[in-house]
């Protein structure tokens, strides 16, 4: 037996076996390699991208969040009473820190809802809030008007008993205004005691589409308030009667 050559043959296949086996170790290192350096440049770019969304977003000013948008208003913000389709329409814009709108709710307020029942009028409330520098920093004007689209989404049918409330407890200017638990009470009052209307004007749900509404209205060339127009145009003096004239030649 030729012991030398066996010997030889198995240190060639010893030495084969380990050449195979150092390339399936670098074969494997190299796609360990590669894994990792892929792993750390995802890492990186992801880390990059969301730093420059969040920079952006803190540069800009502006808010992530979404803006709550009513759905029981028009396409113009009103909250409208009436006929839907009728084609005369009496608006009045409000704030509800304003003493001359308190005044026109008394004088006027079931003059409208009478043209609201009537069927053939459509009767639109907009809220807006332009009077907050009157509440001593409590902002009570936005809040109210927030409230009155709370009601409005959850509690349509007391809208109008909540609304006379509203005027009816109206607080002096240049105080703080009524705290969102008095306007809580005032809802529950008028019959809105459900918990959606409570944690909307807890919440304050819709303070930023009431500070874009008004933003809105102004833009319309509305600077005072009450502003009561029918059909687009100015009734300077609203009282019951003007309100009828003009509703009736339209």
């Amino acid at each position: 037996m030729n012991t030398s050559k066996n010997v030889s043959k198995d240190i060639k296949a010893m030495q084969n076996g380990d050449k195979n086996r150092r390339t399936l170790i670098q074969i494997v290192v190299a796609v360990v390699l590669i894994a990792l350096v892929a792993a750390i440049a995802l890492f990186i770019v992801n880390k990059d991208s969301t730093s420059g969304d969040a920079s952006s977003a803190a540069g800009s000013g502006e808010s992530t969040g979404a803006q709550l948008t009513p759905t029981s208003v028009t396409d113009d913000g009103a909250i409208r009473f009436g006929n839907p389709d009728a084609t005369t329409v009496v608006s009045v814009v409000e704030d509800f820190q304003c003493p001359a709108c308190k005044n026109f709710e008394a004088i006027s307020g079931s003059t409208l809802q009478q043209l609201a029942d009537a069927g053939n009028v459509a009767v639109d409330y907009r809220p807006i809030s332009i009077l907050d520098r009157f509440s001593n920093g409590t902002m009570y004007s936005t809040r109210a008007a927030s409230a009155a689209i709370c009601v409005a989404e959850n509690d349509r049918a007391n809208w109008m008993n909540w609304h006379t409330a509203m005027f009816e407890q109206q607080p002096a200017e240049g105080g703080t205004g009524l705290t969102n638990d008095e306007l809580v009470a005032i809802a529950a009052s008028a019959g809105a005691d459900s918990p959606a209307v409570t944690s909307c004007i807890t919440d304050g749900s819709y303070t930023d589409w009431v500070t874009t509404q008004t933003q809105s209205v102004l833009g319309e060339g509305i600077n005072g308030t009450p502003n009561v127009r029918v059909n687009g145009t100015d009734i300077s003096n609203p009282t019951p009667e003007n309100i009828l004239a003009a509703a009736a030649g339209n």
